[in-house]
């Protein structure tokens, strides 16, 4: 039997497709055993019962932390981010920080975005020249989401680089790798820092530095808005900011990265559906949403039980952790025809989960991962770009994020 919370199967071969399937059709709401837990968990495997987790706060809540790692209260306090929280200290959070994730707020961000994709398809298109492979992730699918947020946020241009280490820094602490607990000069027990990762303390430490330099003289960036955005005299503490922006520069580059790099990926291993893109334009809606299905960025989010209660007839007792497993709701052949097929043309509705389901934790920065994704697709049409593989991808050894280290390709424009 396949463990589906190793991370040497998703780095091996991606989503175990087969154990999922089986799951779903034999066991949709299980017991998995997990050395890294309190004893195990219950995976939870289709659409309808993942829907009816993240919907119900009341009996699976956040509040008891996300991910697979056992935690003190001492690491819960330190750590505690949006994502970790509900009721009415979740709906305060979400106040302070998301008017600028609005579609409207977002639309602003058209013209940046679509510059940043223009100059990296330009270098990208002269590395391929004369049929030269490339790593499309290097050149394209990594520097995209990090040029665009830390744009958007007011981080200096010449840091996005140490942005991108620093994300993937916090992939490696998804995996069972061994990590130098000291990097980046850290001394903060691993415990207390997300993803048990040295680089959470460097981002910590870079976004008080930005904090404290936007609270004396603001700028017209995303941080300064978020430093000084205030309800009812309501503000956001400094380690709530250092955690919301350790959270943005993770999920607005490595989970839309991943976006980009499984599309294109997709793309290369269907050319059928390339063509049929670049033939009919009308169709790039769909194929962001498919994208993003297929993709599933984000393999999993873990609630707790509050009280004893069952799903799928299964008794579930209070404390118990449940597993929503996107890697598996987004396959659901109850749910989607041919499943694991790529169909640009697809009907976006059912909602895929990628982004959770509708409701208090349906995730932030949803609008502008589409932005950016839609921008992508919108160009590589324009330009008439073909993307051709030229070899395997690279993958991430993780549990919690879906993502490619290397993409071998060649490109092609007119």
């Amino acid at each position: 039997m396949v463990d589906i919370a190793s991370p040497e199967i998703y780095e091996r071969r991606g989503i175990p497709h087969e154990e999922f399937a089986r799951l779903r059709r034999e066991a949709p709401v299980s017991w998995h055993e997990w050395d890294c837990s309190h004893g195990g968990f219950w995976s939870v495997t289709t659409r309808e019962d993942v829907t009816t987790v993240t919907r119900d706060r009341h009996r699976f809540t956040s509040a008891e932390f996300t991910n697979l790692f056992e935690l003190s209260p001492e690491a819960k306090q330190a750590r505690r981010s949006l994502i970790d929280t509900d009721g009415p200290e979740h709906t305060r959070l979400r106040r302070l920080v998301t008017p600028p994730f609005t579609m409207r707020r977002v639309a602003d961000y058209d013209t940046i975005t679509r510059r940043i994709t223009n100059g990296l398809l330009d270098a990208m298109l002269e590395a391929a020249s004369g049929g030269t492979p490339i790593d499309v992730v290097r050149l394209l699918s990594e520097p995209l989401p990090i040029q665009v947020i830390v744009t958007i946020l007011g981080v200096p241009s010449d840091d996005a680089d140490y942005m991108v280490e620093l994300s993937n820094q916090l992939v490696e602490g998804t995996s069972h790798r061994e990590i130098d607990p000291h990097a980046y000069g850290n001394t903060t027990p691993l415990d207390l820092l997300p993803f048990n990762s040295p680089a959470s303390h460097a981002l910590f430490e870079y976004g008080r530095r930005l904090h404290d330099e936007r609270s004396a003289a603001p700028a017209d960036d995303l941080v300064s808005r978020l430093v000084h955005a205030e309800i009812d005299g309501d503000r956001l503490t400094d380690q709530e900011f250092c955690n919301f922006f350790q959270l943005l520069v993770f999920a607005g580059n490595e989970t839309t990265r991943t976006a980009i790099s499984q599309g294109l990926h997709q793309l290369m291993r269907h050319p059928d559906q390339q063509e049929r893109l670049h033939a009919d334009p009308s169709l790039i809606p769909n194929a962001v949403e498919e994208i993003i299905r297929c993709a599933t960025p984000v393999l999993h989010m873990r609630r707790t039980a509050t009280t004893d209660t069952e799903l799928h007839g299964v008794p579930i007792r209070e404390g118990d952790w449940v597993v929503m497993w996107y890697a598996s709701s987004n396959f659901d052949e109850t749910v989607w025809a041919d499943p694991l097929g790529f169909d640009v043309g697809r009907d976006p509705k059912p909602d895929h989960t990628s982004f959770g389901t509708f409701g208090p934790h349906h995730c932030l920065g949803a609008p502008l991962a589409r932005l950016e994704i839609r921008l992508l697709l919108e160009e590589i049409v324009r330009r008439g770009i073909r993307f051709e593989a030229a070899g395997e991808p690279v993958r991430v050894a993780s549990n919690f994020v879906h993502g490619v280290l290397e993409l071998p390709g060649t490109v092609r424009a007119g």
